[in-house]
C-alpha cells in the first residue's frame, strides 16, 4: 500500500449504515412482520398459562439504564380458583382491571400505599 492510499484510508469516516437488504443472512423484523417489539406477538399455537408464564416482553436497560423486565403475560387468579394469562398488550384493559380490584377493600374502598 502506498503512503497517499493509507493516509486516504486513515482519513475515512466510517459511519454506521443499514446492510443491502441482499447481504444479510436473516430477513429484518420488518420483513418477518414482527412488530417493533418480539414479546409483544401471540403464539399461534395454543400454550399453556405455564409456558405463557415464562414469557417476556421485554428485557433490557431503559433511557435510564436502570434494567427493565416485563413479563409478555401477566397471570392472574379468576375468581374460581384457575389462573388466566393476560397479554401485556391485547389484554391492558382487563389487566387495569385487575390492578385497580386489587387496591380496593372489602366495603370497595380505595386503598392507597
Amino acid at each position: 500500500m502506498t503512503k497517499n492510499n493509507q493516509e486516504n484510508k486513515d482519513n475515512q469516516i466510517n459511519q454506521p449504515v443499514s446492510e443491502d437488504w441482499h447481504s444479510r443472512e436473516e430477513p429484518t423484523a420488518k420483513e418477518r412482520n414482527l412488530t417493533a417489539n418480539p414479546g409483544d406477538r401471540i403464539s399461534d399455537k395454543p400454550e399453556s398459562v405455564e409456558e405463557k408464564s415464562q414469557q417476556v416482553a421485554v428485557d433490557s436497560p431503559d433511557i435510564t439504564g436502570d434494567h427493565i423486565t416485563v413479563p409478555t403475560y401477566f397471570v392472574v387468579d379468576e375468581p374460581d380458583g384457575d389462573k388466566k394469562a393476560l397479554h401485556h398488550v391485547k389484554d391492558a384493559e382487563e389487566i387495569s382491571d385487575v390492578i385497580r380490584q386489587a387496591r380496593v377493600d372489602e366495603n370497595g374502598n380505595r386503598i392507597w400505599w
